[in-house]
């Protein structure tokens, strides 16, 4: 945690708060509009950091994305706005934000919306094993299973039930999906190793509880060839780095020490003066993703902690 970093999330967390909707949203400054996944990711970033609903220097702005994302569950579990696009993104992300806050708060109505959230995942599980864009059984893809895995993995932390058959599932999933050269493809039936979806493959096996062996091993030398600098225009950027941070913290101190600092200077790098960073799904959502990447080192959400 440099002094240059320090400054960078000072920033950026003012200008996050500064952006918030009415309603307590995020979303409203993409083509999204109001979106759970993306008000989830925002107020992941001011749990980072150590603020809690109405605790702290962004308390509030906590408590808001909170009552927003609570707002939007319904009776099926589902949470989303009505302009979702492939909502079981927004699910993953808005179920892993209460999860977090469950656990750190307790609260009776965050707890039955968790529940609920938590249960619709389990029930949509395909029979391969992982998820896809919307909220039925028919197929699934890597990057929206670990968005499902992440969110589970919380929500247990927290002490919500969750079938040990599920994980299971996912895990056989997330281990077909690997390479000969240690990345993963987008689906089963298609689709070569690229940075965001390895990243996204590796963490995915982490949070189901595997740390050491073969494929956590190629998978991690897979996204070394990564390591930044890179092009940002390599696909998913910020999705991918999200997944390459954590998929390198919980690998140990070689990975990390190598990954962090790099990864810290080129995202220093690309925040803009005002604050924010350009994130493909705009500005909110490179904001929010960059802040959660930067402020692990505060361990302070409990996901991240080993």
């Amino acid at each position: 945690m440099t002094p240059e970093l320090r400054s960078a999330v000072e920033k950026g967390l003012a200008w996050l708060a500064a952006h918030q909707a009415e309603d307590g949203s995020y979303g409203s400054m993409s083509h999204y509009g109001p979106h759970v996944g993306l008000t989830g990711l925002a107020g992941l970033a001011f749990l980072s950091d150590g603020n809690t609903p109405g605790r702290g220097r962004y308390g509030q702005a906590v408590d808001n994305c909170v009552s927003f994302v609570v707002a939007h569950g319904s009776e099926s579990g589902l949470l989303a706005a009505e302009t979702s696009h492939g909502p079981m993104y927004g699910h993953g992300f808005a179920t892993l934000f209460l999860a977090e806050v469950y656990g750190m708060t307790d609260r009776p109505d965050v707890r039955e919306t968790l529940r609920r959230a938590v249960r619709l995942v389990a029930t949509t599980q395909n029979d391969e094993g992982g998820w896809r864009y919307q909220p039925v059984r028919a197929d699934a893809d890597i990057s929206v299973t670990i968005c499902q895995i992440m969110a589970l993995r919380a929500a247990r932390n927290a002490g919500i039930y969750v079938d040990k058959a599920v994980i299971d599932n996912a895990v056989q999933y997330v281990r077909q999906s690997q390479n000969p050269d240690g990345g993963f493809r987008y689906m089963l039936s298609s689709g070569g190793s690229a940075f965001a979806r390895s990243a996204a493959g590796v963490a995915a096996l982490q949070y189901a509880g595997i740390y050491t062996g073969e494929e956590i091993e190629r998978g991690l030398q897979y996204l070394l060839r990564f390591t930044p600098p890179k092009d940002q225009t390599v696909g998913h950027y910020f999705y991918g780095h999200y997944y390459a941070a954590q998929a390198m913290y919980l690998a140990g101190d070689e990975y990390w020490q190598t990954w962090f600092p790099a990864a810290r200077e080129e995202l220093l790098g690309l925040q803009d003066p005002e604050g924010f960073w350009r994130g493909q799904a705009g500005n909110e959502y490179g904001t929010s993703m960059a802040l959660i990447i930067l402020q692990m080192p505060n361990r302070l959400l409990p996901i991240f902690q080993k």
